[in-house]
C-alpha cells in the first residue's frame, strides 16, 4: 500500500465516504463512522448520532450525490441509529434495518419501524445482507463489491465486546468466518479507520477470541469461580475503564462453554 495515497483516495473506487462523527470515548474510540455509498441517489450506512455538525456534514455529502435513496443500518446501537430521524425528515428515504429476531427484544429502531427487514442473504439497495450476530442479535454486515460496512463486527482499532444472547458468540465466531468467504478488499468499520487487509484482521479477530477462550478455561481449570478472578486471568491487558465491557462478554464466553457442556458448576456470572 502506497502510504503517500489516503484512505479517502482509495474509497473513491468504490464512490465511498466515510463521515466521521464527533463523539470519541472509550467505547465509541475516535467517534462513530457513517458511510455515504453511491450516488444519483445515495445510500447511508449507520447515520450515527443525532450531532448537528456530523448531520449537516452528511446532508452535503448527500446533496453532491444526488440525494438519499435510503439508509442501512448494520445495528440498532444508539451511536449508529440515532440520526436517523433528522437525516429522514431532510431527505425522505426508506429503512433498511433487522426488526425483530428469535430472543430479541426489539421490533424497531431509534428512526422508527424499518422500511424494509434485514435478513441473511438479502439485497438492499446495492448491498448484500450478512447476518453477523454477537456484539448485537441484530447486527449485519453489508456488502457491495469488494467492500464490507460491517459495523461493530469488526473495528478498525480495538475490539469488540461480544453482548450475552443465547448463542451469542459461536453466533459471532461464524459471522466472522462467513465474512472470510467473501473477496472483500476493505472493511468499512463502525468505529477506525477503513481496514485494507480484511481477512489478516478478520483473522486477527477470530484468533483473539478464540485465545481470550483458551485463558478462561485454563482459569476454570485452576478453579477460578470468580467474576474479578476469571477478568484477573483472561482479560489482564484491558483498560480499567472497560474492564465492565471485559465482564459482559466474559459472560458470552461462559455461555459459549455451557453450551458445549465444558462450563463447571459454581462459576460467577457478572449479568
Amino acid at each position: 500500500m502506497n502510504p503517500a495515497v489516503s484512505d479517502a483516495e482509495r474509497l473513491r473506487q468504490w464512490d465511498v465516504v466515510r463521515v466521521l462523527a464527533a463523539n470519541p470515548g472509550p467505547l465509541t474510540m475516535s467517534g462513530t463512522n457513517s458511510w455515504v455509498v453511491g450516488r444519483d441517489p445515495a445510500w447511508v450506512v449507520d447515520p450515527g448520532p443525532a450531532l448537528a455538525e456530523h448531520l449537516e456534514k452528511l446532508a452535503g455529502e448527500l446533496e453532491q450525490r444526488g440525494g438519499l435513496g435510503g439508509i442501512a443500518l448494520t445495528h440498532d446501537h444508539i451511536d449508529h441509529s440515532e440520526g436517523v430521524a433528522a437525516l429522514r425528515e431532510r431527505f425522505p428515504a426508506p429503512l433498511a434495518a433487522a426488526r425483530a429476531h428469535e430472543g430479541s427484544p426489539k421490533g424497531h429502531t431509534a428512526g422508527g419501524p424499518a422500511d424494509v427487514r434485514l435478513r441473511d442473504g438479502a439485497r438492499v439497495g446495492p448491498f448484500e445482507a450478512l447476518y453477523t450476530p454477537g456484539h448485537a442479535v441484530d447486527h449485519f454486515a453489508l456488502l457491495v463489491g469488494g467492500v464490507g460496512f460491517v459495523g461493530d463486527a469488526v473495528l478498525g482499532e480495538g475490539s469488540v465486546f461480544v453482548a450475552p444472547d443465547p448463542g451469542a458468540l459461536a453466533g459471532y465466531l461464524k459471522g466472522l468466518e462467513r465474512l472470510l468467504e467473501h473477496d472483500l478488499e476493505v472493511l468499512c468499520p463502525g468505529h477506525g479507520p477503513p481496514i485494507w487487509a480484511p481477512r489478516e484482521r478478520i483473522t486477527e479477530y477470530i484468533d483473539h477470541r478464540l485465545d481470550r477462550e483458551r485463558r478462561l478455561v485454563a482459569a476454570l481449570a485452576e478453579g477460578r469461580r470468580g467474576t474479578e478472578d476469571l477478568l484477573d486471568a483472561a482479560w489482564s491487558d484491558v483498560p480499567e475503564q472497560l474492564r465492565p465491557l471485559a465482564a459482559v462478554t466474559l459472560v458470552a464466553h461462559l455461555d459459549k462453554l455451557e453450551e458445549e457442556g465444558l462450563l463447571p458448576e459454581g462459576v460467577e456470572r457478572a449479568c
